[in-house]
């Protein structure tokens, strides 16, 4: 199934001179969600991992299906203030802005392999903030799992020369 035809592109969102990949036009179609989900199901399948971790928010809805189907513990990383215990932080570059990451302190145990999930990587950033905060919390990154990768943007290239593992359901640019 080409999932690529169910990616809507927004030009100038949320601001100008960005084009938006937009994932609500995948997942409101059941059979092309279900697929995107039973593809990145078996990319992870091959790897060594303990639990699944996911970037908020776009990455929740992707993250949810895996842990359930792969029968692995899944933690959060949310936005500045939205978790209530005690939790690390990393401040991070987005293309068009600063923001905050965090993660409960009890989510991620010692030595346990994560995979981190989200929608999309562009520059790298947001992805870089929840493997700094996998290793805070004394986890290792096992790889990361992107439904979109916007290819020209860097981020890929960026954590594969920190020495992370990447993947990807499909490549855009990201202009």
């Amino acid at each position: 199934m080409d999932l690529k035809k169910y990616i809507r592109s927004i030009p100038d969102y949320p601001k100008k001179g960005i084009l938006f990949r937009d994932i609500t036009t995948l997942i409101k179609d059941e059979v092309a969600f279900k697929n995107c989900i039973d593809e990145m199901a078996k990319t992870l399948t091959k790897l060594n991992f303990d639990k699944i971790a996911a970037i908020e928010s776009r990455g929740f809805i992707f993250a949810s299906p895996l842990a359930y189907n792969l029968n692995k513990p899944y933690a959060l990383f949310r936005k500045k203030n939205k978790l209530p215990a005690e939790r690390y932080s990393v401040d991070f570059e987005l293309e068009y802005g600063k923001a905050t990451l965090e993660v409960h302190k009890d989510s991620i145990k010692t030595n346990e392999k994560v995979i981190i999930v989200d929608d999309l990587i562009a520059t790298g950033g947001t992805a870089e903030a929840a493997a700094k905060l996998v290793q805070k919390s004394g986890g290792k990154v096992s790889g990361f799992i992107f439904v979109i990768n916007l290819f020209d943007l860097g981020g890929t290239k960026s954590l594969e020369s920190k020495g992370y593992k990447t993947f990807s359901i499909m490549d855009f640019p990201g202009h």
